[in-house]
């Protein structure tokens, strides 16, 4: 049985570089997932109060960009949503909804608070240590209303059924590899407050979400340092 007590480390076939074809196929899936395994159900409960007057969302390793057209998409006021991904072939099924920058996470071309809500869903697992806690800091640091991170809940529970499901619901074998590493790298609670508190980040909400979801949401102005 794997040893889920500790963080994965080992990186992601995706973050190394598959195949164009490969990376498409698993793209997809990963669209199957925020559908069907509560991404975009808990991207949007987040975040719909701080653009419940529109607004500015930057979503920050969005992939193929679907969870921030869905916001959009749901939104009943207007909201720009600008999604950010370090590879351009990412972008190549994205809606045109949102408009997209091809950058590195950790050195993003925007000034301090310049967008609303700054999110990262299913994209700080990909970070280890001290990199993760500076990742955070950094996007805390675009945000004038609030920080939302998405993940990944690391437990038996998850990886047993990814196990057992992933085969059959994926394309790519790319997603079920990845899947399953994902959530061996993926936080557990205490784990992502701390990250939260090595950025000086020390008041954020962290919640489970159904089915294998962490939500943390560190609003602006709650005593963090800028």
């Amino acid at each position: 049985m794997i040893d889920l007590r500790q963080r994965a480390t080992e990186p992601e076939s995706l973050d190394l570089g598959v195949p164009e074809d490969e990376a498409i196929r698993s793209l997809r899936d990963l669209r199957r997932v925020n559908r069907w395994l509560g991404g975009r159900r808990s991207l949007l409960g987040a975040i719909r109060p701080f653009l419940a007057g529109g607004g500015r969302l930057l979503d920050v390793g969005c992939g193929s960009a679907d969870l921030p057209a869905e916001v959009v998409a749901r939104s009943p006021v207007p909201v720009t949503a600008v999604g950010v991904d370090v590879k351009l072939l990412h972008f190549r099924q994205a809606p045109a909804t949102v408009r997209r920058v091809v950058g590195d996470a950790r050195a993003l071309p925007f000034p301090p608070a310049s967008f609303d809500v700054v999110a990262a869903s299913l994209f700080l697992h990909h970070f280890d240590g001290p990199e993760a806690a500076a990742l955070l800091a950094a996007l805390f640091r675009l945000a004038r209303r609030a920080l939302i991170v998405n993940d990944l809940h690391r437990g038996l529970v998850p990886f047993v059924f990814a196990r057992s499901v992933f085969p059959f619901a994926f394309e790519s074998r790319v997603s079920v590899e990845d899947g399953l590493l994902s959530i061996r790298r993926a936080f557990r609670p205490r784990e992502l407050r701390q990250a939260f508190a090595e950025a000086a980040i020390p008041h954020v909400r962290i919640e489970r979400r159904f089915p294998y979801r962490l939500v943390a949401v560190a609003e602006v102005g709650h005593g963090a340092k800028r």
